[in-house]
């Protein structure tokens, strides 16, 4: 590979899959009402507020030089307007640790979880959210602003997108996320239990994680942009980004026209929004294969613990793509794979670097690459079935054990910077 001084490799985490009692959270809410959809309530989570520095510190060491994780926007804004500055010290201690580490830290302002009172007050589908989020990334980057090389302001912009066309389509298997879809007969009572717990009309109630309108993806673009503009204002220095949800889309004979629908869907039409950024964020974890008459075709061969295909090969194939409509950087900002052996994490990780390397040999500026995940974790709806980490977390004891992933992925970075 070229770019020795600049690429780094590390892990991703996101605050309300690892942190702990989140309870602010629209998330939070969500896993303990009635009839809850979650299969299991996060709880404590891998405990990782509370022991940031050891895992930091573990990576550190490991090789690894780079760091990922979410400002939980819950924590600083738990009451609208009621900003809580001692959050904002916690998450500089965290930031400062990076740096002790020798860690880049990359800050993602959301991933998934919001407030309970936006998601109450129509969450991503309310125009006054835009506005909102970007006070609270102006709020955190006038405190933090100088310690943050690397903002990510929205992860996975596009899910809502893919969450509406897979609830049309009820095949699980095609979203990259932990979201049970298998829910219908539970409907009518799950809505009045939702009113109930935001107290509202439960149809108000709109979660990130959740069927998105056209409207409501607007207001999601809406919100990068505002957020990006009051990020440069407070931080110039400070590069900013956008996370997608990306698969590598294939297709059958016939299939092309269909492929490019949904590629456009999930990431061309966002690109008059991100036209101002510094970088993308790419995440992928499988393939797509289009048939003549516009379907997915169900995964075939081996499948990950989350029913999709184990197709390494695909994370190269998307920053191709990408590439071929965005000449700036990219991170890959997520990629991975659940399983229970360890073995196939290993193998998966060179195969998706292999691709990496290619893209770069062939003069795309590719920043870095960010494992999913650094801990086994709460996997949203699934809750701590399906296993992404390079690091076990007992979740009675919170005891870190780290896998040969683990090492072998820190053993990579090593090697690329000598």
């Amino acid at each position: 590979m070229n770019q020795k001084e600049t690429f780094f490799i590390g892990a991703s985490t996101s605050a309300h899959q690892v942190e702990g009692n989140n309870i602010y959270s629209d998330c939070w809410a969500m896993e303990q009402m009635k009839g809850s959809v979650y299969n299991e309530p996060s709880l404590d989570a891998a405990d990782h507020y509370n022991r940031f520095e050891e895992d930091i510190s573990r990576m550190a060491e490991a090789g690894y030089q780079a760091y990922r994780f979410s400002i939980e926007w819950a924590r600083i804004e738990p009451r609208r307007g009621d900003f809580q500055f001692q959050e904002i010290e916690h998450y500089k201690n965290v930031l400062e640790c990076c740096h002790k580490n020798g860690l880049i830290p990359i800050v993602t302002m959301h991933h998934f979880s919001s407030p309970k009172w936006l998601t109450a007050m129509g969450g991503w589908e309310n125009d006054m959210t835009a506005e909102l989020f970007a006070g609270y990334c102006s709020y955190v980057m006038e405190h933090v602003g100088p310690l943050i090389p690397y903002v990510c302001t929205i992860n996975e912009a596009n899910m809502g997108i893919q969450i509406a066309k897979i609830m049309q389509s009820m095949e699980p298997s095609e979203l990259q996320i932990g979201i049970n879809t298998d829910q219908a007969q539970f409907m009518e009572s799950y809505m009045k239990n939702l009113g109930d717990v935001f107290e509202t009309e439960p149809q108000k109630v709109q979660p990130f994680i959740s069927m998105r309108t056209p409207h409501g993806d607007e207001i999601v673009r809406k919100a990068h942009m505002a957020a990006r503009k009051a990020i440069k204002k407070k931080s110039p220095e400070t590069k900013v980004g956008m996370t997608f949800s990306l698969f590598d889309y294939q297709y059958e004979e016939g299939g092309k026209a269909a492929a490019q629908r949904e590629w456009d869907e999930d990431f061309r039409h966002y690109l008059p929004a991100v036209a101002e950024d510094d970088f993308i964020g790419i995440q992928n974890y499988t393939r797509k294969i289009i048939t003549k008459d516009g379907k997915t075709r169900p995964a075939q061969g081996k499948l990950t613990m989350a029913g999709y295909e184990y197709y390494p090969q695909a994370l190269g194939h998307v920053i191709m793509r990408v590439a071929q409509d965005w000449k700036k950087p990219v991170i890959v900002t997520e990629n991975g794979i659940a399983t229970a052996d360890d073995t196939e994490r290993v193998a998966f990780i060179r195969e998706a670097l292999d691709g990496v390397k290619q893209c770069i040999e062939s003069g795309i500026n590719v920043l870095g690459y960010m494992h999913w995940s650094l801990l086994d974790n709460f996997e949203w709806n699934m809750g701590y079935t399906q296993t992404f980490g390079l690091i076990a977390v007992d979740r009675r004891t919170q005891k870190r054990t780290p896998k040969p992933s683990f090492s072998s992925l820190g053993e990579i970075a090593r090697q690329y910077k000598n």
